[in-house]
């Protein structure tokens, strides 16, 4: 299994972005960006996935493409028929990746940048950036879109929050920078910018 990153791939990027301390909460509001690139991850997939999953007590999303949250505010998500992404939830990520594996279960690196757009105008972003209308999906239905953001290839997961809807986004870490500093000066432009995480979930 992937272990946490040491490291976020967009940490000098993100420092040499970051919205004034004093500007953030309103800059989030409008359309905030977050580095969550050290939330605990790791990722699984084979034949003998889901039933390793279930005897570890990991809630296994019914659908691929779908997701569903962990105790301690992280969450799974189903990339494919057989394909896992856990992230945040400590206790679950410690589980996965210190229990052996069943026959048929295999590691997946996830060395990303993980990203959270948030804010009243995220959705003029994503129209910007991207050709799925995720203005269309419902939050409630928990989905998962393997797409892309500005030619390059991404996980986004909608998800509600206490300040409102937030994406989840996930990349390959070398393409991290790009794909930051890209969204990064639209936010801009939209009248948000770069925040800490904290401005978009509570």
């Amino acid at each position: 299994m992937s272990q946490a990153l040491a490291s976020s791939p967009v940490a000098e990027i993100v420092a040499e972005l970051l919205t004034d301390v004093a500007r953030q909460a309103e800059a989030a509001a409008v359309l905030g960006i977050a580095d969550v690139s050290l939330d605990v991850r790791c990722g699984c997939k084979g034949p003998g996935t889901i039933a390793w999953l279930d005897s570890l007590a990991v809630p296994v999303p019914e659908k691929p493409n779908t997701w569903l949250p962990l105790g301690e505010g992280g969450r799974i998500a189903r990339l494919g028929m057989t394909e896992f992404l856990v992230e945040g939830d400590a206790a679950v990520v410690e589980r996965l990746t210190t229990t052996p594996r069943a026959a048929g279960v295999y590691p997946v690196q996830h060395e990303d940048a993980a990203l959270i757009l948030g804010g009243e105008r995220v959705n003029e972003l994503l129209r910007q950036t991207c050709n799925v209308n995720f203005a269309a999906l419902k939050p409630a239905d928990r989905p998962v879109v393997l797409t892309s953001l500005v030619g390059v290839g991404v996980t986004v997961l909608p998800e509600q929050s206490a300040k409102g809807l937030i994406y989840r986004i996930w990349c390959d870490g070398s393409y991290g920078r790009y794909l930051f500093e890209t969204l990064h000066d639209i936010a801009h432009e939209l009248g948000g910018g770069t925040v800490l995480p904290q401005h978009l979930y509570a």
